[in-house]
């Protein structure tokens, strides 16, 4: 199955004006976000930290990361971005879409908005 990709843009926060927008592949299995190094240190944003993240051949790896603005379908969300190589894919990550009330349709893999719960309320029976 094709993976599904939809535009983002990742924005320093301290600084606005300063943002990258590209095309993200929807990684549901990944926890964060990840963009290439070269993205984000042009847009002035420096590693903060570093998290350790399962490799697709099982291995665990430390990455750096950092926060920042990660704007899609409309929405905005401060989030966590690991740095990737600078040939990476960009990928928006299970958090970035949860967070963004986004879930991923079990069939056909397109991203939707949420529909509304609220807290306490029963649907009646007819």
């Amino acid at each position: 199955m094709e993976a599904t990709r939809i535009a983002a843009t990742i924005r320093n926060p301290a600084e606005p004006d300063r943002f990258w927008e590209g095309l993200f592949r929807v990684d549901t299995g990944a926890a964060n976000s990840l963009v290439p190094r070269r993205r984000l240190e042009a847009i002035g944003l420096a590693p903060k930290g570093r998290r350790a993240r399962r490799s697709a051949g099982g291995n665990d790896v430390a990455m750096e990361i950092t926060t920042g603005d990660i704007e899609f379908m409309g929405e905005v969300v401060g989030g966590t971005i690991l740095f990737g190589a600078d040939d990476a894919e960009p990928a928006l990550g299970a958090t970035a879409l949860e967070s963004a009330g986004v879930e991923v349709g079990p069939r056909d893999r397109r991203p939707r908005r949420c529909a509304v719960r609220r807290p306490g309320v029963r649907a009646r029976a007819r």
